[in-house]
């Protein structure tokens, strides 16, 4: 099977010829450079040729535009941290003008994703990372964003409608770019941020407004459901491909997942663990025991979240391996 022949049959649930696997990591510093970005993109999917390709612009350009500030400190993770926030008092969030997604931040990383997706010629699926509304309203104000969605509701609501417009524009960009759907990512659908009705007011409702207008558009597309004691079941009827989530450290489990969302679950890899530690046997034992969860169906080995930048390319080819394997031998492997 190629990449795409491999990830469809796995969405299906039908018999793949392997597991499919998908890693991905930030560039820190380079990412700030659409050619590097593309260069970093294309080499590391010819390292390893992975059957996915999740584009890895900074974790910040969606709130840059808007006057927040961003530095890289060296995260192991590789991320950006929002150093000065554009929102710091509630009257902020109606001062928050529309954006041209096609100019600064915003325009540079469907540049880069114009180039890697034309290097790469649709030989494998690539997502750009769309964060979703409330993630950016958070990045956008840190932590004040959840006084305010309580205290000041409807200048929340304000801010998440003009979030909402630019981000579906950034997303049809994407998908006009050669981008093949978006990697969605939740941060607030967890209990120990929002209550569930909290959520589906300021997260879920704007969520699913940027899917519907993508729909139809995208070829498949990926939530990422980030943090612990996350919201699975109301985000689990979202009209998305494929799931992803820190299926390591929180619940739901894959086998208990794979009985509420009927696409494809995206992990099986805690990266903070035993990639990190370098340690083979661990990592074909967790690959093992995705695959025994699952029974090897409707499965993409993938890290719960990004990969840190210090993972040895010996960690990652132990994954690979363990995929790779015979089913049994993968199996009995955990």
């Amino acid at each position: 099977m190629d990449h795409w022949q491999r990830v469809e049959a796995a969405i299906a649930g039908a018999e793949v010829d392997r597991v499919p696997v998908a890693l991905w990591r930030h560039f820190p510093v380079d990412d700030q450079d659409p050619r590097k970005l593309v260069e970093h993109t294309l080499a590391w999917q010819r390292r390893w040729d992975f059957d996915l390709v999740k584009f890895m612009p900074s974790g910040t350009y969606g709130v840059e535009d808007w006057g927040a500030v961003s530095a890289y400190g060296g995260q192991a993770n590789g991320a950006r941290a929002v150093v000065r926030p554009a929102v710091t008092r509630t009257q902020d969030w109606l001062a928050l003008a529309d954006l041209d997604v096609r100019e600064g931040v915003y325009g540079r990383q469907n540049e880069a994703l114009r180039g890697a997706a034309q290097a790469l010629g649709g030989s494998v699926p690539i997502l750009q990372t769309v964060f979703s509304p409330l993630t950016t309203a958070r990045k956008l104000a840190t932590e004040r964003l959840f006084a305010d969605l309580r205290r000041a509701p409807d200048a929340v609501h304000r801010a998440l409608r003009l979030i909402t417009d630019v981000t579906v524009r950034f997303a049809l960009d994407a998908l006009a770019a050669g981008a093949h759907g978006v990697f969605l990512a939740t941060q607030l659908a967890s209990d120990r941020l929002l209550t569930r009705g909290e959520y589906a007011e300021f997260g879920r409702a704007y969520d699913l407004e940027v899917l519907a207008a993508i729909a139809g558009k995208a070829r498949l597309s990926m939530l990422h459901v980030h943090g612990e004691d996350i919201m699975f079941d109301l985000v689990a009827d979202y009209p998305v491909a494929m799931i992803n989530w820190h299926d390591r450290v929180t619940a739901p489990t894959l086998r208990d997942a794979a009985a509420r969302f009927p696409g494809l679950l995206v992990g099986g890899l805690n990266e903070n663990g035993a990639l990190c530690a370098g340690e083979d046997s661990a990592i074909a034992a967790e690959v093992g025991d995705a695959i025994r969860q699952t029974g090897g169906r409707r499965l993409m080995i993938g890290p719960g979240c990004v990969v840190p930048v210090a993972v040895a390319d010996a960690s990652i080819a132990a994954a690979l391996g363990a995929a790779h394997a015979p089913a049994g031998a993968a199996a009995s492997a955990s």
